[in-house]
């Protein structure tokens, strides 16, 4: 078995989550500007095992894609000429960013860094991930 990472797209930069192999705990990684994603990925997949990526999927409350999914489907496409033998996965991210700045409130940490949006783009590819391993427990 090998690790799944999440991907919390973003224009900017990527958060970046990951599980251990036994894929049962999702935990932060990392946030990688978004330009240096491949590079990041190409280096982390040649130091582990990754079986899986999720993708988050931008939506609004109507169900509505949003308009950086273009950029999405790029990445993906160029990602699974990369990586054709890991499985790419999409799960709806409606409300991640806002959990996860609930979460990191919650957690005792100072004002300037609970506004940091490296850690809130971290914390969204966490729920995002843990989303995906309870969905498929279900």
């Amino acid at each position: 078995m090998g690790q799944i990472l999440a991907i919390d797209y973003g224009k900017a930069r990527c958060g970046i989550a990951a599980t251990d192999d036994m894929q049962i705990i999702a935990s932060s990684l990392d946030t990688v500007e978004t330009r240096f994603l491949m590079g990041f990925l190409k280096k982390y997949v040649t130091e582990n095992k990754v079986e899986g990526v999720v993708v988050g999927l931008p939506t609004d409350l109507k169900g509505n894609v949003s308009e950086v999914e273009t950029d999405i489907l790029k990445f993906i496409e160029e990602f699974q000429k990369e990586f054709s033998g890991i499985t790419v996965h999409r799960l709806d991210e409606r409300f991640t960013s806002k959990m996860a700045s609930f979460f990191i409130s919650q957690s005792g940490k100072s004002k300037k860094k609970r506004q940091e949006k490296g850690l809130i783009d971290k914390v969204s590819a966490t729920i995002i991930l843990q989303n995906f391993l309870e969905q498929r427990i279900r």
